[in-house]
C-alpha cells in the first residue's frame, strides 16, 4: 500500500532507538524527509546515516527535547512540517511512596508538557495548509495502569486528556492527533523493565523474558519496525479519519474490551 506520504517532512523525537527509531525508518521508508533527534550525538549521528541510505534527506539535531533549550533546537531545524511524531522515554519505575513532587513535575515535563508544547508549536502551520498529522507515543497504561509506573500513569494519561479534547478542535482542518500505545517491545526500555525484576526476585534475565512474555497474548515482546509501521499508517492519507484516538500495539496485552 502507497501511504501517499512521499514528500512529506517529519519531525521524529528520541528517535537514535528504539520505538523512536522505528518511526523514523518506516516514514523514511514511504519517502518522507526526516528531522530526528536524541540526546546522544553519535547514537543519533549514526541513525541518520542508516536512514540517509534510504535515499530521504535527514537533519539530526542532539538535544534534550524535554528543555525549552532543546525543543527550541529542534523545532527550529523542523521548520515547516507536516509529521510530527513525538516520543520520550518513561519515567523510571517504583512505588507510590517513593516519589515526591519533583519526581512527578519531572514525568510532566517529559511524558505530558514535552508534547504539548510540539504541538502547540507545530499545529498552526499544518491547519494552514490543510493537511497534518501527529502520534505521540504514550503507553498502554493510559488504558490500564502498571501499578510500578505510577509516573507514567500520571503524566501519560494527562496527555491522553489533553489530545482528546484538541484533535476535535483541528481535526476540521485535515489534521489529525492519535496516540500510539505500545506494551512491551524489545528496546533498552525492556531491558530496564526486567533488569528490575531480575534484581527484586533474584532471578536470571532469561527467565525474566519468559516470565512477562507469558502474560502477553502474543507469547513475545514486539518489535520496533512493526511499531514504526502502525505508526505510518496512522500518519498516512489513509488514516484522516481515524481521530483523537488511543491505538494499542501491545500483543494483546491489555486486558480490556474497549
Amino acid at each position: 500500500m502507497d501511504l501517499g506520504i512521499r514528500g512529506k517532512k517529519a519531525l521524529v523525537c528520541a528517535s537514535s532507538k528504539g520505538l523512536g527509531k522505528g518511526c523514523a525508518m518506516a516514514l523514511a521508508a514511504e519517502g518522507v524527509d526526516l528531522v530526528i533527534n536524541s540526546r546522544g550525538a553519535e547514537a543519533l549521528e549514526a541513525t541518520a546515516e542508516e536512514i540517509r541510505a534510504l535515499g530521504v534527506s535527514v537533519t539530526a539535531v542532539a538535544a534534550d527535547v524535554t528543555t525549552a533549550e532543546g525543543q527550541a533546537a529542534v523545532l527550529e531545524a523542523a521548520g515547516d512540517i507536516d509529521i510530527l511524531v513525538t516520543n520520550a522515554g518513561g519515567p523510571p519505575p517504583g512505588l507510590w511512596s517513593d516519589w515526591d513532587r519533583d519526581d512527578f513535575i519531572k514525568a510532566l515535563d517529559s511524558n505530558m508538557l514535552t508534547p504539548i508544547a510540539l504541538m502547540k508549536a507545530s499545529l498552526p502551520g499544518m491547519m494552514e495548509k490543510g493537511w497534518g498529522r501527529v502520534v505521540n507515543i504514550t503507553s498502554q497504561s493510559v488504558k490500564a495502569p502498571i501499578p510500578a509506573l505510577g509516573l507514567s500513569n500520571a503524566a501519560r494519561t494527562g496527555l491522553t486528556g489533553y489530545v482528546a479534547g484538541t484533535s476535535r478542535q483541528v481535526a476540521e482542518k485535515g489534521v489529525t492527533i492519535n496516540n500510539l500505545l505500545p506494551g512491551i517491545h524489545a528496546t533498552d526500555r525492556a531491558i530496564a523493565l526486567d533488569t528490575g525484576v531480575v534484581n527484586a526476585q533474584g532471578i536470571t534475565m532469561e527467565q525474566a523474558k519468559k516470565n512477562r512474555e507469558a502474560t502477553i497474548p502474543a507469547r513475545r515482546y514486539g518489535t520496533a519496525a512493526e511499531f514504526g509501521a502502525a505508526c505510518a499508517f496512522l500518519c498516512s492519507v489513509h488514516a484522516g479519519f481515524i481521530v483523537g484516538q488511543n491505538i494499542l500495539a501491545d500483543g494483546g496485552g491489555t486486558n480490556a474490551t474497549i
